[in-house]
Formats: structure tokens, sequence, C-alpha cells
């Protein structure tokens, strides 16, 4: 009987039936790069918010002061008074009722010095100028709550790792498409309670649901496309980022024309459902098929692929070899039985945390150096196109392992020498910057192609949800540490990320080579990898 990659390239590794299912499930990539970092637009600092003196709005209203007189009326003499106070955090410890003056409300509370007026700590009733710009100022996330803005992007970090581990698993067991459809519904359901959520509690839990969802999506497309295409076409999995890039160039886009933060979240969860229309175009892995002994079914998708393709299989294709290793469920423990399956999960663990720990560090840092946040997140997505140019470039010529470990270490070197580099002269500052987040980027996306390379049929889905489970860990640290080290030392966080790299790009010269060799269908097979 003929082996999957013998009748495969009789009906065609990547005809016309292929072209259309990669062009369809690439668009997931643009809704995952959405959900990935739209928190750098949901959760933009409101422009000019201060705290609202109890009783100030009854007397606002009385008075019929616009929002700006009261604000001089709140604010002012604070700043007069204390000038490291700006009524943002703090208020005058007064409370304003009937017996007010219009005219000059403090008065009424005798005549104190400009360095001793009264303050108190602001725990609620801030007003904002656009109250719904942001989940800054809808859930108020200021001042001592400023610190569950990183904790929303933890969350949605963590709901990648779960859904790494749930989806993962379910994808090798129960099945590639249905577990992809299943997660754009929920990713779309979740998506629109997320922008009505009553309160922070309900936004965080549907939230974290989101990207556990939006983990299955993301995977789960990717494998389909790298298992339905032959040996020398596995490009396409870089490919795929290029769309992922596509959404961080969109979305800046989308969060300039939508003014409130509950129109940019619906504006990239809606097209989730559109992905449903896939049940009727786009087929079950054949590949895994084969491996939960279902060799007719993978037979009629291959006739169904090869008619597509203007193909036609031969009489003799009435059979495919199935896979002889006992069908079970993937666990943990597969991944780490065998010598060299031990030796590429854990580099790979390390590999998946170090590039998402960087590249989500560098991502978040453009809000520290300030600039222009819509043109700059433009850029910062213009420059990881070249990335997937250099890789397809380079990796049918010279291989997945050198350009891998190579790009980790010069965004590593990059990363040391921007933090050392004088203010004065930015443009070079900015350069050396920009190279470092080339690489990084370089780096993130072959460890896509390496993984669902380096992995079996059996266990492939269950291994690369698994491994870039630590990507999610990186992404659940990035902004505690960014923050944190930035507060010590601006660019003590690169020192950080040098590290990293370096020692990554070291130990991914330990992984074997993966250039034109067949995916693996056994453990066995990964063990005699040549």
């Amino acid at each position: 009987m003929p082996s999957f990659d013998e009748v495969l390239k009789e009906a065609g590794e990547f005809g016309r039936f292929q072209k259309r299912v990669f062009f369809l499930l690439c668009q997931t990539g643009i809704t995952f790069s959405f959900l990935f970092t739209s928190v750098v637009f949901l959760g933009q600092a409101p422009g000019n918010y201060w705290c609202r003196i109890p009783g100030a709005a009854e007397l606002s209203e009385r008075c019929g002061w616009s929002l700006e007189e009261e604000q001089n009326f709140t604010v002012l003499p604070l700043r007069l008074g204390n000038r490291s106070s700006g009524g943002e955090c703090e208020r005058l410890d007064v409370v304003w009722d009937t017996s007010v003056s219009c005219t000059n409300p403090l008065t009424h509370y005798g005549n104190h010095s400009g360095d001793n007026l009264p303050l108190a700590a602001c725990h609620d009733h801030w007003v904002y100028k656009q109250p719904h710009s942001s989940i800054i100022s809808e859930y108020n996330l200021v001042c001592g709550n400023a610190w569950m803005l990183d904790l929303s992007q933890a969350v949605l970090n963590l709901g990648f790792l779960a859904g790494a581990f749930i989806l993962g698993y379910a994808a090798d067991r129960y099945g590639r498409i249905l577990i992809y459809l299943l997660s754009c519904l929920g990713v779309g359901i979740c998506g629109v309670i997320v922008a009505f959520a009553p309160n922070f509690t309900v936004f965080l839990i549907f939230r974290f649901l989101q990207g556990v969802f939006g983990k299955g999506t993301w995977m789960t497309c990717y494998v389909i496309v790298t298992e339905i295409v032959g040996s020398d076409q596995r490009f396409v999995g870089i490919v795929i980022q290029i769309f992922f890039t596509l959404g961080i160039m969109i979305l800046p886009g989308i969060a300039y024309v939508v003014p409130t933060w509950q129109g940019i979240q619906l504006a990239i969860s809606l097209p989730n459902f559109l992905f449903l229309l896939y049940y009727w175009v786009v087929p079950e892995s054949p590949r895994w098929l084969l491996t939960r002994r279902k060799g007719e079914k993978a037979l009629k998708i291959m006739h169904s692929i090869a008619k597509h393709n203007g193909k036609y299989l031969s009489p003799h294709y009435s059979e495919i070899t199935i896979n002889n290793e006992e069908v079970s469920n993937p666990s943990f423990l597969d991944l780490v039985r065998t010598p060299q399956m031990r030796k590429n999960t854990l580099i790979l663990m390390y590999g998946w945390f170090a590039s998402a720990l960087i590249y989500q560090g560098l991502v978040m840092r453009l809000g520290i150096v300030g600039g222009n946040l819509y043109l700059d997140f433009f850029i910062s997505g213009a420059v990881e196109l070249p990335a997937a140019l250099l890789i397809l470039v380079t990796i049918d010529r010279i291989g997945r392992r050198l350009p891998f470990a190579i790009s980790n270490i010069i965004a590593g070197v990059a990363c040391l020498v921007t933090a050392f580099l004088p203010e004065d002269i930015p443009w070079f500052k900015m350069t050396i910057a920009t190279l470092g987040r080339l690489a990084i980027t370089m780096a993130f996306e072959i460890v896509y192609l390496v993984n669902t390379e380096l992995y079996p049929t059996t266990l492939r889905n269950f291994g690369v949800s698994l491994c870039s489970s630590l990507c999610d860990l990186g992404g659940i640290i990035a902004p505690f540490l960014l923050f944190r080290l930035a507060a010590i030392w601006l660019e003590l966080p690169l020192i950080i990320f040098s590290i990293l790299a370096v020692v990554c790009g070291l130990l991914v010269l330990l992984l074997p080579e993966t250039k034109g060799i067949s995916l693996p269908e056994t453990v066995e097979d990964v063990e005699h990898l040549s």
C-alpha cells in the first residue's frame, strides 16, 4: 500500500485545492492578531480625567457649570497649592452641598494656605472627557487600579495557555476541523459578551474564554494547512504569519476610525462567525484520519483533492498505509518518553517562551517610549513583513536550524546595543531596535514551522499546542516584567531580553534539521529523523 506522502504527491502537493484552503484559513491569522494585540487600543490611556469631589455633580447641575468649569474648581486649587497632585488620584477632602457658593465653592470650608490644602485619595467618582473611549475609563482602571489593565492582558494569555492544553488535546482526539469551527464560534460569542460586559469581572471571565477559543482557531488552522501540503511546500506555515502581520497593520486603522472600545471589540470579534462557513469548504485533515484508522474517509478526501487539482489517482490507490501505532489519546509523557522527543520538547518550550516574552515586550515598549500610537503600531507591523520574506528566502536554501539560531542571536545583540545607546542619536537607536524587532519576529515565526515538523502526526496538534503554551506563559509575564523593570531603569528589560534571546539561539543548534524531510508519522520516525 502507498504511504500518505506518495498519494499526496499523486493528488498534488500544492494544487488549486490546497491554495484555496490555505487562503481561507490564512484569514484566521488576521483575526487572531486582532485579539493578540487589541489591548493596546482597548486600553488606551484616557486623555483627560480627574477625581470628582462628593456632591460636585449635584452642585454642577445647580450652578450650571460645564465640565471644564467643574474641573477648574476641582483641580486648579490642587495644582496651585500642591504641585505634586494633578487631581487624577487625589481630590480635595471636602463635600459640596447646597450651601456651597457657585462662584467660589472653597470659601465655605475656611481659608487654607496654598500648600496646606486638605487632600484625600480618590477611590471612585472619576470624570473622563471621553468616558467610553477605552476600558480604562469604562472600568476606572486608573491610579491604584492601573495594574488591572496588565491583568486583562495576562488573563487573555492565561486563556491562550488553557486553550493550548484543552483544545490542542481535543484536536488530536476529535479532529482538526471540528475543533477549529467550535473555536471560531466560541471566539465570536465571547467577543460580543466582552463588548457589553456590565463590570470588569465579567469582562475578565469572557476575555479569558476568548483567549481559550482564540488559541484553538490559530493552532488548529496552522496544523491543518501544514498537514495537507507536501514537504517542499511547508513554507505556507510562514506565509500564514504574513497574514498575522497584516492584522497588526490593519488594527490601528480600525481603532482610528472607531471611537469607542466596544466598537473596536465588536469589529475584531464578529468576523469569526464568517469562518463557520468553512464547514462546507475545508475538509478534515486526511493525515489525522489515518492516525485514527479512518483510511476510507482519508482516501475519499484525497480523491476530492486530486479532482480539484485536475489530477487523477491511480486505481491501485484503493488503500493508504495506516499508522501501525496503537491509536491512543495523546499525553505529555508521549512528548518526553524517548530521548529525541524529550530534547525537542524542552528546547522548543524554551524557544516559545523566549520568543513570546521578547516579542510582546518590544511591542508594549512602544507605549513607554511615546510617539503617535497609531502610526508607530502600523510601522511596527510593517517591520515584520521583511521577516517573513527573509524566512521564505532562507529556509529552503539554508534550512530551518541556522536561520532560527542566527535570528535569536541577532535579536539579543540588538537589544543589548539599544540599551546602551545614548538618547541624543534617536535615529540610530531606533534603527538598532527595529533590527531587534525584525530578528525576534523571524525567530517567532520559525518556531511555529519547526514545531510542526518535529512531532509525529499522532501528537502534532497536542505537541504544538503544549509547547506553544510556554508562549502564553511568556505573554503573562511580559507586561509585568516590562513595566516593573522599566520603573527601575527604562532600558533594563532590554538586558533581560538580550540574555534570553542569545541562550535560545545557542540551544536551537541542538535541534535536528528538517529541510526537505517528510513529516514524521510516528514517534519512531522522530527518533530517526535525519
